[in-house]
């Protein structure tokens, strides 16, 4: 099974920027699909950004769209998340996911990075 391992979270100001890296990795090495969420305290966890496996498909929530990019790269094995003009409310855990199985959702869950972004 595919496992995901996520980093690049921390803490930065208002206006920063801040890339996210989830390298995949184990006895199987195809996806189909990979995607970003967030969980911030008290809330329940959200839908961020998500990529094909084509590239050709990218979709964003509207709250990041115009401020975070999703992208990868397949000779690496690694999908990232580039978020710029970071906002306080951007302050979650965000959760890099993959879909290993044709029309299966998202199954396999990276450990979570912290991204705190504060003054």
């Amino acid at each position: 099974q595919v496992q995901l391992v996520e980093s690049g979270g921390g803490l930065v100001q208002p206006g920063a920027s801040l890339r996210l890296s989830c390298a995949a990795s184990g006895r199987t090495f195809k996806v189909y699909y990979m995607g970003w969420f967030r969980q911030a305290p008290g809330k329940q966890r959200e839908f961020v950004a998500s990529i094909s496996e084509s590239d050709t498909s990218a979709y964003y929530e509207d709250s990041v769209k115009g401020r975070f990019t999703c992208s990868k790269d397949d000779a690496k094995n690694t999908v990232y998340l580039q978020m710029n003009n970071l906002k306080p409310e951007d302050t979650a855990v965000y959760y890099c996911a993959a879909v290993s199985s044709p029309g299966a959702g998202f199954d396999i869950w990276g450990q979570g990075a912290q991204v705190t972004v504060s003054s």
